[in-house]
């Protein structure tokens, strides 16, 4: 084949891969290129491999070309064919990434040399394994320099797998605190109590603002965070919501129609020791400091 039919080979495979974003297989490539040799095939396909042009794929036993984006194609630069075949399937997970078994199965890789190749991909910074939050023995790969999907994190909630709890509950009385100087500032300047109602409500979006304003977070919470924060205040009695004509749901501070009863604020209730609480013993209720302090109130 001469350098010129070479060349027109090699752009014909080209702008059938940029009609196929999903990719193409050596099929499509000998219908895009008709009485081109088995060997010329070959000899064009490796060309556009080691210019990096190309994406590699093994779906279901055949190989698929794919047409390489610029960032890919310097990231990997100087890769071997198996880091580029296990790359491109981590690329494709995206954010939620994919299980090492996933990357096995699709890779037909033997467990040992795909181990030799996930670890080389992550000495280069190329990769990174993600812990799940609602598996911790199951690791996921994505690529570098993606943040983890909430479903893999956890989200604002949780730090290295653990439910920030502490975090949670400021979080819940500076959105209350928020509603309750809402209502109190409207109730104060409104025109009547309609009208005081209807302007005592306020969006997720204007808490999820002041939470930011304060400072208190040091994640970045997103709107459908504040907006869980907010239902458990809804769950609790402590606030309610309505939804607006167009479609937006808001939320006011309410005060209880009545005191809980004392029953429900007994300290027991909560105590982790109560199994073991009896009349007589080390755990009793006449030395208990919990249940003394509920007397005093």
């Amino acid at each position: 084949m001469s350098e010129k039919n070479d060349d027109q080979v090699t752009e014909k495979i080209l702008n059938a891969a940029k009609k196929n974003p999903k990719g193409i297989s050596d099929k499509d490539i000998a219908a895009a290129v008709p009485g081109l040799s088995s060997a010329e095939l070959v000899t064009a396909i490796n060309k556009l491999l080691q210019q990096g042009l190309f994406d590699l794929y093994n779906q279901g036993g055949s190989l698929i070309y794919r047409l390489k984006n610029q960032a890919s194609k310097q990231v990997i630069k100087g890769a071997d064919n198996e880091e580029k075949v296990v790359y491109n399937l981590i690329e494709e997970a995206g954010n939620k990434g994919i299980w090492i078994r996933d990357i096995r199965i699709r890779s037909n890789l033997a467990n040992t040399q795909l181990t030799k190749v996930l670890k080389s991909l992550e000495g280069k910074k190329v990769i990174k394994a993600v812990k799940c939050v609602n598996a911790s023995k199951k690791k996921v790969y994505m690529l570098f320099n993606l943040e983890p999907d909430r479903s893999i994190s956890g989200g604002a909630w949780y730090q290295d797998q653990d439910f920030e709890s502490e975090f949670v509950d400021i979080l819940n009385r500076q959105c209350l605190r928020f509603l309750q100087q809402r209502a109190d500032k409207i109730k104060n300047n409104s025109r009547g109590p309609i009208v005081g109602r209807t302007q005592s409500y306020a969006t997720a979006a204007e808490v999820q603002k002041y939470i930011t304003d304060l400072g208190i977070s040091k994640v970045k919470l997103e709107v459908e965070d504040v907006i869980t924060i907010l239902n458990t205040l809804v769950y609790d009695g402590k606030a309610e919501s309505s939804v607006y004509p167009d479609g937006n749901k808001v939320y006011r501070a309410i005060e209880s129609l009545i005191s809980p009863p004392g029953l429900v604020q007994v300290p027991c209730g909560v105590c982790p020791l109560i199994h073991k609480c009896c009349s007589t013993g080390l755990i009793t209720p006449q030395d208990c400091k919990y249940m003394s302090e509920w007397l005093e109130q």
